[in-house]
């Protein structure tokens, strides 16, 4: 029997019924007015409940449209909530599953990577993580056929981060997935001010101006503009909002950003 990652949080980010997730998905990114661009190379893309951030995540995804039949690898990698642990984490899993079926683990890659004194397998930071999880209903909708690696950032360096992207950046054919929020728990000016700042520092390539407060995800998100730098990137930022503005109070809300990279 294959080793599969099933899912975590189904049922409680996300519909577990596939027709209703399915239908969820479609009215995400029906929402969203077509953009004639050529598809970018990377994205940050939020990571909480649909309710609150799915608006925001699809107007990110929707712009895969032009590479639905390119895309063939996914590196997708998002921050630890659950487990502490030094370095940046691969799945033994050869699948990953969703309530839309499953996605095979390119192995191989993640072989390739081994070498690195920071990156090996730990099941446990996959297990219960939702940063990866929530983004694979996404792809599925919109990506023909692919392979996914999957990794959890722990302890780590964006420089560290940099080095695995750019081992694994490859040609149009790998799409780059960064999973993160922003501010948390703030009132909603609070947050709009801290966001916005977070957001100019992201398409400035500046991950040094991004503070432990300002994303969840910051180290992941620094380790994607250092290699954007270096690979010649630029960034835009497609949405910016937040839990007060799609399903929250606006006395605590959460910053979410969509950004695509070409």
């Amino acid at each position: 029997m294959a080793n599969i990652r099933y899912p975590a949080v189904a049922g409680s980010f996300y519909p577990a019924d596939p027709h209703q997730l399915q239908d969820m998905l479609s009215g995400f990114l029906g929402a969203v007015a077509p953009v004639a661009e050529s598809a970018p190379k990377a994205l940050i893309v939020p990571h909480a409940g649909y309710i609150y951030s799915g608006p925001i995540a699809a107007s990110v995804y929707a712009r895969l449209a032009p590479a639905r039949a390119t895309i063939r690898r996914v590196v997708l990698v998002g921050p630890s909530h659950r487990v502490p642990f030094q370095g940046l984490a691969a799945s033994p899993a050869e699948k990953f599953a969703s309530p839309l079926g499953s996605v095979p683990v390119d192995q191989e890659g993640i072989r390739a990577l081994l070498d690195l004194p920071y990156f090996g397998y730990l099941e446990e930071a996959h297990r219960l993580e939702h940063s990866l999880e929530v983004h694979l209903p996404f792809l599925q909708s919109l990506i023909e056929d692919f392979s996914l690696i999957p990794i959890v950032v722990g302890d780590a360096t964006p420089e560290q981060v940099a080095t695995v992207l750019e081992c694994l950046w490859g040609g149009p054919e790998t799409l780059i997935v960064i999973s993160s929020d922003l501010s948390h728990y703030h009132d909603y000016a609070t947050a709009q001010r801290m966001d916005s700042a977070t957001s100019d520092a992201i398409l400035a390539l500046r991950p040094e101006d991004i503070g432990y407060q300002d994303a969840c995800g910051r180290i992941p998100v620094g380790g994607l503009l250092l290699a954007a730098r270096k690979q010649g990137l630029h960034g835009e930022c497609v949405d910016l909002r937040n839990s007060g503005d799609t399903a929250g109070s606006r006395d605590r809300v959460v910053g979410y950003g969509g950004y695509v990279f070409r």
